[in-house]
């Protein structure tokens, strides 16, 4: 019975079988909840990623295996039927579309232009990422995470990459969250006092015609030149026109809200479940958090320096603060390029003009996305 009862707490019980790599892993996950939960550092996501990484690293927990049968656990079948068959990230743009207000986009069209300039990021780090022994579907997941979106970023490795989609998400929200931390500098180091202080013209009326085509348009435009992103873009128009119609309230507060929130939790617990001791604890994962911060920095630099080469040629200038909201990480970076406006002068209102760049982000990570999809798959 003694043997019995020896070989139970072997054989059945976590204890014996904790391995110190594991204790890391549930030490880093208890760090990301701290950070969502003390700091307010994009809490909706890290809770759920950080309890995901704090639970999956416990030994013998049947959760990211297969059973006997060979159907997946429980967080398996979360990532499975959600993150692999691509579900969860489309649902996600879906939500998003139906959030968003294209109107600071459709008044001040040329922004687009700073959106595709602030993925430079993007495509220096995928070049540089190569070097390190990546091989090109893993450097272009990797170099992704600089446009600062999350379910683009998880939608392509998840394509091209999906072993490294636990480092590579957690990357890319992790940086998200870090936003008011990383851009300033650089927007103050690439601006003057003179250059921050710059006040745009207040944007035009956009009417509800105007917003109600724009999805239309805009998703047979994109869909005509980039196909292969057209489950992100579909989903993220097709929100957004049920916003806009005005005839689908309750379809649209759902996909605001409630399916919003659903997928959100699948998702954070499946890319945290992903991040197991073994996986994780190697270079490949580590050396993708040193290149997203650089990919972050020079996506930040790209934006801004494309609206320092826009207002050589404009007669009324742009404010080069906004050119950071081009990274995407919706409202975030508007915030804080509107922030740092006010620091220069406190009259000075960049919000709206700083949201119009921070949307063409968003479609600029989607293409860039795409092209990526085109080119190896």
């Amino acid at each position: 019975m003694l043997e019995l009862i020896q070989n139970i707490l072997i054989t059945q019980t976590g204890i014996p079988n904790l391995a110190v790599n594991q204790v890391i892993m549930i030490l880093i996950g208890l760090l990301f909840l701290y950070l969502a939960i003390a700091k307010e550092y994009e809490p909706l996501l890290l809770v759920p990623i950080g309890f995901g990484i704090f639970i999956v690293n416990f030994p013998l927990t049947p959760l990211m295996g297969f059973t006997e049968h060979g159907n997946p656990e429980l967080i398996r079948a979360f990532y499975k039927y959600g993150v692999e068959w691509e579900i969860i990230p489309c649902v996600i743009f879906l939500g998003l579309g139906a959030m968003t207000d294209f109107g600071p986009l459709i008044a001040n069209p040329k922004t687009l232009i700073i959106g595709a300039g602030a993925q430079l990021g993007v495509f220096v780090t995928y070049l540089g990422v190569l070097f390190f022994g990546f091989t090109l579907k893993e450097a272009a997941s990797v170099g992704i995470i600089g446009g600062a979106d999350g379910p683009t970023t998880i939608y392509l490795t998840a394509k091209l990459a999906p072993h490294l989609l636990g480092a590579n998400a957690l990357a890319a929200y992790s940086y998200m969250a870090m936003v008011p931390l990383i851009q300033p500098p650089i927007m103050r180091m690439m601006t003057t006092l003179e250059q921050r202080r710059i006040r745009m013209r207040q944007l035009r009326y956009v009417s509800q015609r105007e917003k109600l085509l724009f999805p239309l348009i805009g998703c047979a435009l994109i869909v005509l030149l980039i196909p292969a992103v057209a489950p992100l873009m579909g989903m993220f128009m097709f929100g957004n026109l049920m916003r806009e119609c005005g005839v689908v309230k309750r379809l649209s507060d759902t996909a605001q809200n409630a399916l919003m929130n659903i997928v959100t939790i699948f998702l954070g617990l499946s890319v945290g479940a992903t991040m197991q001791a073994d996986v994780f604890l190697t270079w490949k994962p580590l050396l993708i958090f040193a290149f997203g911060l650089v990919d972050f920095v020079i996506c930040t630099f790209g934006g801004i320096l494309t609206v320092h080469i826009m207002n050589i040629f404009l007669k009324d200038k742009i404010n080069p603060l906004i050119g950071s909201a081009g990274v995407s990480a919706v409202p975030m970076a508007a915030r804080v390029a509107h922030s740092e406006g006010l620091k220069a002068d406190p009259d000075n209102w960049l919000i709206m003009h700083a949201m119009s760049p921070n949307l063409a982000g968003v479609i600029g990570s989607a293409a860039a996305a795409g092209m990526f999809i085109a080119m190896f798959q």
